[in-house]
C-alpha cells in the first residue's frame, strides 16, 4: 500500500474511531429501518428461521464480547476519544485474536442484516462496517506499533487480526478468573441495545395492512420479550450506579 493511501485510511480510522459512538448507531439506524426487512426467497416460515439464525449469530458476537471483558478487558474509548494504551494486552481472548471484540462487533451486525435480509442492507451495511473497522484497526495497529515496537510486531507475528486462533483457548478460559462484575458493568447496555434493535426489525417485518391474527400474536410476542429485556436492563443499570458490580480489589 502506498504511503499516502495508507496515511488517508489512518487518518479515516483516527476519525471512525473518535466519532464510532454516533456514527455506528446513526448508519445502522438508516439502513435497518431505511430498507423495508424482507423474507427468505421461498417464504417458507414468514422468515422465522432467518430471524432465528440471525439472532443466534448476534448472541455469538456477544458471547466473544463478554468473554472478551470479563477475562482482560482493554479500555474501548482510549484516550480523550484517541487511539491510546497504557499497556499491550496479550492475555484472555487476545492471546488468540488481536481484535475480538471488532470480530463480536462484526458477528452482532451480520446477524441483524440476517434478520433484516435486504440486499442493499448486505451490500451497504457490510461494505461500510467492513472498510470502517479495518481503517480503525489500521490506526490502532500503527499506533500500537509506535509505542511497544517490537514487542507488538512479535505479538503480532504469533496472533492473527481477526480469525482466532482455538488451540489453547481451553486452557486459557480454565486459567483465569472471569470478572462477571465487569462483564455485565461494561455491556449490558449494548446488550440491551442490539437486542432491542433485533426486535423492532422483527416488529417492522410485520408491518404491512391488514396485520393478520398471526402478525398480532407474533409482535405481542415480541413486546413481551421487550418488556422483559427492559426490566433486566434497568436491573442492571440499578445495580451499576449502586456501586454493586464495582470491580472487587485485592
Amino acid at each position: 500500500m502506498k504511503a499516502s493511501c495508507q496515511s488517508f485510511v489512518i487518518h479515516y480510522g483516527n476519525f471512525l474511531f473518535k466519532y464510532r459512538n454516533v456514527v455506528f448507531p446513526l448508519v445502522l439506524v438508516a439502513l435497518l429501518f431505511g430498507f423495508r426487512p424482507l423474507p427468505p426467497l421461498d417464504n417458507t416460515d414468514d422468515g422465522l428461521g432467518m430471524d432465528i439464525l440471525g439472532f443466534f449469530i448476534s448472541a455469538m458476537g456477544e458471547g466473544v464480547r463478554i468473554a472478551v471483558i470479563g477475562l482482560a478487558y482493554i479500555k474501548r474509548g482510549g484516550l480523550n476519544k484517541r487511539v491510546h494504551a497504557d499497556t499491550l494486552v496479550r492475555e484472555g481472548i487476545f492471546a488468540h485474536c488481536r481484535n475480538p471484540l471488532y470480530l463480536g462487533n462484526l458477528l452482532i451486525l451480520f446477524g441483524l442484516f440476517l434478520i433484516h435480509n435486504n440486499p442493499w442492507v448486505y451490500i451497504l451495511g457490510l461494505g461500510f462496517f467492513l472498510t470502517a473497522y479495518a481503517a480503525i484497526v489500521m490506526a490502532e495497529e500503527f499506533y500500537l506499533e509506535g509505542k511497544f515496537g517490537a514487542d507488538y510486531q512479535d505479538y503480532c507475528r504469533r496472533v492473527n487480526r481477526w480469525l482466532p486462533q482455538l488451540r489453547g483457548l481451553r486452557k486459557t478460559l480454565r486459567s483465569m478468573q472471569f470478572n462477571w462484575r465487569r462483564a455485565v458493568a461494561k455491556d449490558y447496555a449494548s446488550t440491551y441495545s442490539w437486542m432491542v434493535l433485533a426486535l423492532l426489525v422483527m416488529g417492522y417485518e410485520s408491518l404491512p395492512l391488514p396485520l393478520t391474527e398471526k402478525d398480532i400474536f407474533w409482535i405481542n410476542g415480541l413486546c413481551v420479550i421487550f418488556v422483559l429485556l427492559t426490566t433486566i436492563f434497568a436491573i442492571a443499570r440499578y445495580l451499576k450506579k449502586s456501586g454493586y458490580l464495582t470491580e472487587k480489589k485485592g
